[in-house]
């Protein structure tokens, strides 16, 4: 199968404590191609190595859609050339790596998102949309499944979620809003992006190891429970009230100066 391109499917960069990672397939609809998946998983690696890096934003090239899903016309020719399944090519076929990086990630979602554009979007922790978008998981209209979907149960009301993934219909991100799941609309890309930006820039800014407790906290509960997620919780702030920065936080409120966090 010839997967040849002359231009990187995902373009990378980081300044001043924030990671951008674009998806570039506007052609595509910036459909989820092998070479998108395989670098996206690269890259997360690479946000979480990196001490330089506090924050990630995700987002992708102007077209109308964050992310169509799955490149189906790809999934059409690995199955007619190789006769596999396009995520038996994958070395994380659900994105779950995404979900256990250490850094908090914000998309910045400038137009629709649907399938694997989801995933992305439910793997994130802050999201950001464009107003008049519409997002589903589409899985039920062309045979595939949505496997990805449970972790979405501690994000969405059940009732919806059970919309979503049996209809394969698309819903006003509007909607997504007033439940909680996007936490702003905007009214076009440039302020989407800008608004990422803004929180990006609040999150880099802040205690580095309070911003990983509260992350890894809130994943534990989703993971163990309430009661077990709490401890864990517990667990993960000794090393916060045990560091430097917890030190220089209340000295530096104390002469009314920015702190300098060290992030030990």
């Amino acid at each position: 199968m010839n997967t040849t391109t002359t231009e990187p499917p995902v373009r990378f960069s980081h300044q001043d404590g924030i990671a951008t990672l674009c998806i570039d397939r506007p052609a595509q609809r910036n459909a989820l191609s092998i070479a998108v998946c395989e670098k996206l998983l690269d890259l997360w690696d690479e946000v979480d190595s990196n001490d330089a890096i506090r924050v990630a934003i995700l987002t992708s090239a102007d077209c109308g859609t964050f992310s169509a899903g799955m490149d189906l016309k790809e999934a059409a020719q690995v199955r007619a050339e190789t006769g596999k399944d396009m995520l038996e090519m994958l070395r994380d076929p659900f994105h779950q790596r995404m979900r256990r990086v250490s850094k908090p990630i914000v998309a910045a979602m400038t137009g629709h998102f649907t399938a694997g554009g989801m995933v992305l979007a439910a793997n994130s922790d802050i999201r950001v949309g464009l107003q008049g978008t519409r997002g589903g998981i589409s899985e039920a209209k062309v045979g595939r499944g949505s496997p990805w979907g449970v972790p979405m149960l501690w994000m969405l009301p059940q009732p919806f979620l059970l919309e979503l993934m049996l209809t394969g219909e698309l819903h006003p991100i509007e909607r997504f809003r007033e439940l909680g799941f996007i936490n702003y609309v905007e009214s076009d890309p440039e302020a989407v992006r800008s608004r990422a930006r803004a929180i990006a820039r609040t999150i880099a800014d802040n205690a580095p190891l309070t911003v990983w407790a509260a992350k890894k906290s809130l994943g534990a509960a989703m993971d163990l429970g309430c009661a077990e997620g709490l401890e864990a919780a517990k667990r993960f702030h000794e090393r916060v009230y045990a560091s430097a920065d917890a030190v220089e936080g209340p000295r530096a409120f104390a002469e009314k100066r920015a702190p300098r966090w060290i992030g030990a």
